[in-house]
């Protein structure tokens, strides 16, 4: 079918909004109307050229809609099926998967290649070439074709413009301290960046029973936004929190930290680890350049303090368990997503939605699809 999406030709361009051709569905793949996709950092690490992929690409990695199509031998979704694509696909048969870890399924290695999982060829086509789709999904197109391991049914009732945001930064972020860092109530935990995922990263230390919930970022309206989701303090940067944070603990320092900085850096790994104490965990959910490969971090005090630095990917979750039960939160008011979403866009407008995320000032940009876009 011929539908549009938003495409990047090379490093550095603008999103560029032009005709796509959509393959239909073969063995094990599903059709998706989108409702809506979210504006996330990572597709940004696509135009500054940290995250190498083949172009084309067609940006995008949080969407949910609705089956159109289904292809042969699928049995796990039909036509009609409200559906949130999960930026990690899950077999449920590998060995990640089959040990409780679907964030590490091993489809996962084909995410950047751009050729579909089912059957190693392009999905999508742009001016007579092939293109790689966001994590093998493209949610800028108001349609995808997709691997049904990439989409987990939800049930009817959930707002799909809502939905769409677990299929990446609510799980990433909640994960990332209910699950990887593992927040115990009592304990004084850092989220170090405020954005569509470290606000998430807010709400699960909240919601895991911290005492104190600290937020940093230099950006005024992200702080307010941290206090107005539970943060109990807030600071401008991590070096001038510091001081503040001994002072809270009587000298123990945080628990936990995590960092979830829109584009890491290695100096930002020590800053971390010095607000944390003994035995104290710093979680690295930012993603930085593939070609980033110093690290500042004092080894004297990461061994004598026993100081623990853990990577973290879709927040560590099982996204057929989490995006039912983070959604089911939702419905019982114990989980914001309405309130994640500062401003909604056409997809026309996607150039403006990411400046407006390099200004600050969105927790959570959406493109919204509507009746003109199919």
């Amino acid at each position: 079918m011929k539908t549009k999406g938003a495409l990047l030709w090379g490093v550095k361009e603008d999103w560029s909004v032009e005709e796509i051709e959509l393959g239909d569905p073969v063995a094990g793949e599903v059709q998706v109307q989108l409702a809506a996709s979210g504006l996330c950092h990572s597709d940004e690490h696509l135009v500054t050229g940290a995250t190498p992929v083949q172009f084309p690409a067609l940006g995008g990695h949080e969407g949910a809609g609705i089956v159109t199509k289904v292809g042969p031998g699928v049995t796990s979704l039909q036509e009609g099926d409200h559906v949130v694509l999960a930026f990690i696909p899950a077999c449920g048969k590998c060995p990640p998967c089959s040990s409780g870890h679907q964030n590490l399924c091993d489809l996962g290695a084909h995410l950047l290649g751009g050729q579909a999982i089912a059957d190693g060829t392009f999905r999508v086509q742009a001016r007579g070439q092939g293109v790689s789709p966001m994590c093998l999904l493209g949610t800028f197109s108001p349609y995808v074709t997709v691997h049904e391991a990439s989409a987990v049914k939800i049930e009817d009732d959930i707002p799909l413009d809502k939905a769409a945001l677990v299929g990446c930064g609510v799980t990433t972020g909640w994960g990332s301290s209910t699950k990887v860092a593992d927040v115990r109530p009592g304990e004084t935990v850092v989220i170090i960046g405020i954005g569509g995922v470290g606000i998430n990263a807010v709400q699960g230390a909240v919601a895991a029973g911290a005492k104190r919930v600290i937020a940093i970022d230099p950006v005024p309206f992200k702080r307010e936004q941290a206090k107005a989701f539970g943060a109990t303090h807030v600071f401008e940067s991590a070096a001038g929190a510091v001081e503040a944070v001994g002072e809270l603990t009587w000298g123990r320092m945080a628990e936990k930290a995590v960092i979830t900085v829109g584009d890491i850096q290695g100096e930002d790994i020590e800053e971390a680890m010095s607000l944390i104490g003994k035995g104290g965990r710093v979680v690295v959910t930012g993603m930085g350049s593939a070609m980033n490969m110093d690290v500042k971090l004092n080894l004297f005090l990461f061994t004598l303090l026993q100081k623990d630095l853990q990577g973290a990917i879709f927040g560590g979750s099982n996204p057929r368990a989490e995006i039912p039960a983070l959604l089911s939160m939702y419905r019982e008011c114990r989980l914001k997503l309405d309130e994640l979403v500062t401003t909604t866009y056409r997809l026309e407008d996607i150039n403006q939605g990411y400046q407006d995320m390099r200004d600050g000032k969105n927790l959570r940009g959406m493109i919204v699809y509507t009746d003109a876009d199919r």
